[in-house]
């Protein structure tokens, strides 16, 4: 059973799904899960044009953290802090990109490990995490080789990776994250309770 699992760095829903995915692969170990970028915010210029202005988003995507925060079965989304904080909220590619990078020099465990310390960075210690500073430290703090790590970091072959994981997305008919795809086809999106998803695990493996 594979399942492609997209996400983005910026996700606060993500940042809830993701461990309740680990606990899935510890009891299901004939589950591959195969990571996937997905940019909700590709440039800079994003936020202000998705919401009118870089303040307005800010403000809107942190309603979204308190529900994820709701969700997330620890509670970890610190959204009071990064409401104070004065750096612009960032955006996808940076950090997106930097899992990639993880993924060229360790797989698929690599770049999970980098997504979840990343997100860590983003919502829970509240750092900016389009400064290349904050990304080469989560490449530290996972064991990355950061002489490898750099230069797949500005590699244009990694860049080219993450596009392709976001043509994927597009491909399947995924709009949202986190989404997962049970072996290319079936769809399954949101930030489900354990319960949940492993029901759907054994549906999808009964189906298999």
């Amino acid at each position: 059973m594979k399942i492609e699992f997209f996400h983005d760095v910026l996700c606060a829903w993500c940042y809830a799904f993701s461990p309740r995915l680990r606990q899935l692969v510890n009891e299901f170990p004939q589950v591959e899960i195969i990571h996937r970028c997905f940019a909700l915010a590709p440039t800079p210029e994003s936020i202000a044009e998705m919401f009118g202005s870089k303040s307005a988003g800010k403000a809107e995507i942190l309603k979204h953290w308190e529900a994820a925060n709701q969700n997330d079965d620890e509670h970890r989304i610190c959204t009071e802090e990064m409401a104070c904080k004065n750096f612009d909220y960032p955006y996808s590619m940076p950090g997106l990109i930097a899992c990639k990078a993880a993924e060229f020099q360790g797989g698929q465990q690599a770049h999970w490990d980098m997504f979840d310390r990343i997100q860590k960075a983003h919502l829970t210690e509240i750092l900016d995490i389009s400064d290349s500073e904050v990304l080469l430290n989560c490449a530290k703090d996972v064991g990355l080789n950061i002489e490898r790590f750099l230069s797949d970091l500005n590699s244009e072959e990694t860049k080219s990776e993450v596009k392709k994981d976001i043509d994927r997305a597009t491909e399947l008919g995924v709009y949202a994250v986190p989404s997962l795809v049970f072996n290319g086809e079936s769809i399954f999106s949101g930030a489900y309770n354990y319960e949940n998803l492993r029901l759907r695990i054994i549906q999808e493996i009964k189906e298999a």
